[in-house]
């Protein structure tokens, strides 16, 4: 499990997160929804250490984040950040191999092939493996840079609007995907804009608005009409059909 006691930032003179206690449940899929500047970007780097808080402690498996090693923090944390940048003369397999380096240090191993080769199949990557990334398109892209996150095979992930350039089809499948690697014991949080993929696959709900947690809790108690609609400044109706959610706005 990962937490959060008292989180605050402030970037440029401009106040990011204002007392934040979270609680991201282990095994389960939890949605970090909000506004446009809500800091639901900003709080996914601070329980990756990718941005230091100004106060506040964050907590993964018991031990305080900042006790970590960087090697060892790789083995049990991954993220995917909303915007990466990488080496466009990079092939996608190479790529995704990347992803094992945390365990590998670079010298690749068979069993790390049997994980490379899986990933690639998960995201449907196998005929552009040997593609320059420059080649891809931004879906295509954003597949390979998932398929190195999952590579990586954490016990927690962490994923910043991962659904950005999905069509469809790989929405769909990524879902499932990470659905099936929670049933493994997997963590996962997520910064969704989709209420209704937020509604269908999380187990658990962070609302925050103004760089503070809005409302937290399951599906039930977050995912409701006056709950949307007081966090969005907007209409939104939710409704039950064939028993799943659906937000309409």
């Amino acid at each position: 499990m990962i937490k959060t006691r008292d989180i605050d930032l402030t970037l440029n003179g401009n106040h990011i997160l204002n007392c934040v206690s979270v609680e991201i449940p282990p095994g389960k899929v939890t949605a970090l929804i909000g506004p446009n500047g809500a800091g639901k970007s900003s709080l996914l780097h601070t329980l990756s250490r990718l941005q230091n808080q100004d106060s506040g402690e964050v907590e993964l498996a018991g031990r305080l984040l900042s006790d970590y090693a960087f090697d060892e923090l790789a083995r049990h944390l991954s993220v995917l950040r909303q915007h990466s940048t990488i080496g466009s003369r990079l092939r996608v397999r190479d790529l995704v191999a990347f992803g094992r380096y945390p365990h590998n240090k670079g010298r690749g191993t068979a069993a790390d092939d049997v994980i490379v080769d899986q990933a690639l199949r998960d995201f449907d990557l196998g005929e552009l493996a040997s593609r320059f990334l420059e080649t891809l398109s931004g879906g295509q892209r954003q597949r390979a840079l998932l398929a190195m996150n999952f590579a990586q095979a954490t016990d927690m992930v962490l994923l910043d609007e991962p659904l950005n350039n999905l069509d469809l089809r790989h929405a769909r499948k990524l879902m499932q995907l990470i659905r099936r690697h929670t049933d493994r014991g997997r963590t996962f949080a997520l910064v969704l804009h989709d209420l209704n993929h937020a509604a269908r696959h999380a187990d658990h709900i962070v609302a925050m608005k103004n760089g503070e947690v809005f409302k937290a809790g399951n599906k039930a108690a977050v995912l409701n009409s006056d709950v949307l609609s007081d966090l969005y400044d907007t209409d939104i109706r939710m409704v039950t059909v064939e028993g799943e959610l659906l937000a309409l706005t």
